[in-house]
């Protein structure tokens, strides 16, 4: 995996925009009906940070943070690309993007996944994240599946 190179940029950034859009579809079919709530929460224009994942110069991941409070970020967009899941890419760029949360000052990440992504909620296990209580929006939402982690100092 000596070619995987992680950028950090923003939303403004087209293989990012590309990715997503892919994401979108995937979540189109796995949500269903649910796909246009979660939609709503899902935008990204203006985030300032954002990895993407670059495989023999091919963009391949990618993931983003925004600011959920004073001391966390929402982990958002968190996307690898079919061709190339299970390489460890997802777990490379979430930790990327904790480590840029941590260096802004932030001691948690927040996310939230479905229960129609299982994939997901073993990757956010396994990178240290805890179930806790919905939040926000996900409140009293049966699909979603909310997560905390606590940093370390940067």
């Amino acid at each position: 995996m000596s070619n995987l190179t992680l950028v950090r940029t923003n939303s403004e950034n087209t293989d990012f925009m590309r990715l997503v859009a892919l994401l979108d579809k995937d979540l189109a079919i796995r949500d269903g009906e649910e796909h246009s709530f979660y939609a709503q929460f899902n935008k990204i224009d203006a985030i300032k940070e954002v990895v993407v994942a670059y495989f023999d110069e091919t963009a391949v991941a990618c993931g983003a943070i925004k600011p959920f409070s004073e001391t966390a970020v929402e982990v958002k967009r968190m996307f690898v690309h079919p061709d190339y899941r299970k390489n460890g890419f997802a777990l490379k760029v979430l930790t990327t993007l904790e480590q840029w949360a941590a260096e802004l000052g932030y001691t948690a990440c927040v996310l939230e996944t479905g229960k129609k992504q299982p994939e997901a909620i073993s990757l956010y296990q396994k990178a240290g994240y805890q179930i806790t209580e919905n939040y926000g929006q996900y409140i009293g939402v049966e699909n979603s599946v909310c997560m905390t982690k606590f940093l370390s100092k940067a």
